[in-house]
């Protein structure tokens, strides 16, 4: 739950609004419906969806998605799961009363465990859930970046703290401008391992 919600956060404050939903969905899907992580995640994700729409301007669909954002996230602890939620609550109503807010500024960024992280401020969990993310939000191949996650996962638990595919989710996370040649990097590592582990199970 930390992990997603952290992921998600850092997305949001990073400006991309579309994408962040995505970092909580599945873990979303998975709750209790009624429970208070459920509808903590219910109401990011629609707050996320009334933020796009807005920036899309479709103004009745940010309107709705801002006022049931706000029904969800009402009753919940200020702090649930160490997230600031009253400038959150602030913000939704903001936007169900003015939605073309959005265009004269972004909105506030989301405060999680006493700071507002962005995407270089994640740990390598969150840091792997956003890769992910990522890629499918900006039209990148999902498989690798999946793949190179597991390796990463392998690698760290066999004590290797430099692996080539705990950097490359990094920085495939971190730098924006270079996203296309890290993926394409990341994708040929991906390759090589494949190739090494087809090799070895050939030989049995």
């Amino acid at each position: 739950m930390r992990d997603r919600l952290r992921a998600g956060v850092a997305i949001f404050n990073s400006g991309h609004y579309h994408a962040a939903h995505d970092a909580w969905e599945d873990r979303w899907l998975e709750l209790e419906a009624g429970s208070d992580d459920e509808r903590l995640l219910h109401g990011l994700i629609q707050y996320s969806g009334a933020v796009y729409h807005a920036r899309e301007r479709n103004w009745e669909g940010a309107v709705g998605l801002a006022e049931s954002a706000g029904e969800y996230l009402a009753g919940l602890p200020a702090d649930s799961r160490d997230l600031r939620l009253e400038p959150i609550r602030a913000e939704l109503a903001r936007l169900a009363a003015d939605p073309e807010i959005i265009e004269r500024r972004p909105p506030g960024r989301i405060e999680h465990e006493g700071d507002s992280p962005g995407l270089t401020d994640l740990g390598f969990e969150p840091t792997a859930i956003a890769a992910v993310v990522l890629a499918e939000e900006f039209g990148y191949d999902e498989v690798p970046v999946g793949r190179a996650r597991a390796y990463a996962r392998q690698d760290l638990e066999a004590g290797d703290d430099g692996s080539v595919f705990i950097t490359l989710l990094f920085d495939f996370v971190r730098e924006d401008e270079n996203r296309g040649i890290i993926s394409q990097r990341l994708t040929d590592h991906v390759g090589r391992r494949r190739a090494r582990e087809e090799d070895v199970d050939g030989l049995f």
